[in-house]
């Protein structure tokens, strides 16, 4: 059995909606699927019915998966994974940084890196991002 892909599931604690948003924004996703917990749970409680309970997120050719998770407060908000984004045009890693960054904390701003153009922050979400554009002028 081969891996087909490795996709990226980002766990929100309660801010899904909010993301979505932002990613569509910041960086131009689409979504592909949206289901709540009241969608697959009409007993579950009232106050969950609206908690996003998955959204498939496409980002260029790339998919990002998210939710609510299991409820407020129920994970740390932030973890040790990055999504990494690859690049073929260096305006573009810029713009799509800088929307990403306005309300986040930059790590590393954009700087040409030996292999090329290279990023880091963390967004509003706590979300840890890489962005890389191999092989580009700065």
């Amino acid at each position: 059995m081969t891996v087909k892909a490795a996709t990226p599931y980002l766990i929100l604690n309660g801010k899904a909606d909010e993301a979505i948003e932002f990613y569509r924004t910041a960086l131009g996703a689409t979504t592909e699927a949206l289901m709540r917990f009241g969608d697959v749970d009409g007993s579950c409680p009232v106050a969950t019915r609206q908690r996003v309970m998955h959204c498939a997120l496409r980002v260029g050719g790339a998919l990002l998966m998210l939710s609510d998770g299991p409820g407020e407060g129920a994970l740390p908000p932030t973890g040790i994974v990055s999504v990494a984004l690859d690049f073929d045009e260096p305006a573009e890693l810029r713009r799509m940084f800088e929307a990403l960054s306005a309300s986040g904390k930059v790590i590393e701003n954009v700087l040409q890196a030996p292999w090329g153009l290279f990023a880091a922050l963390h967004d509003r979400f706590g979300v840890s991002w890489m962005f890389n554009c191999n092989n580009s002028p700065s």
